[in-house]
């Protein structure tokens, strides 16, 4: 199936000179979206997953049912402020300025394994981000698993050592 073809391209947004890659036409299409999911689960196929963990907020979309397929628990990693417990915070830098990203402490058991699923990778500074919050709670990030990845923008350069799957690949 041609994944490719069930993203929409919304030009200048959210600010002119990007070029958005939508998802929800695939998300509107049951063929394409169990297919997608079957795809970005199967490298971790025969390896037991613990938990995989969705980066808000797209992620989540991605994240859940890959998370009852692989038999394993959802972890959202969230913007600040919207976890109603205990959280771990990583702040991180943008190509202009910072954001951060927080899990609850308790979400995720040291030493489990724990897969990264997110929409898209850009510049990689996201799900470095979300990697290290797995780390610092013990885990250990057997892959990321994401639907589309923005290879101009060298995202794989900030993530060493961690298994990139993307299944579309601008």
């Amino acid at each position: 199936m041609d994944l490719a073809s069930f993203i929409r391209d919304i030009p200048d947004f959210p600010e002119p000179g990007i070029m958005f890659k939508d998802i929800t036409p695939l998300l509107g299409s049951p063929s394409a979206f169990d297919y997608a999911l079957d795809q970005m689960m199967m490298p971790y196929e025969g390896i037991d997953v613990d938990y995989v963990a969705g980066i808000e907020s797209r992620g989540f979309i991605l994240a859940a049912p890959l998370a009852v397929r692989m038999d394993a628990g959802h972890v959202p990693i969230r913007k600040p402020g919207k976890l109603p417990s205990k959280v771990e915070r990583i702040e991180y830098a943008l190509e202009y300025g910072t954001d951060a990203l927080e899990v609850h402490v308790d979400a995720v058991q040291p030493g489990s394994t724990v897969v990264i699923a997110d929409d898209v990778m850009a510049t990689g500074g996201t799900a470095a981000a979300a990697v290290e919050l797995m780390n610092r709670l013990g885990a250990h990030v057997v892959g990321l698993s994401v639907l589309i990845e923005l290879s101009f923008l060298e995202g794989r350069s900030k993530l060493s050592g961690v298994e990139i799957h993307s299944l579309i690949t601008y």
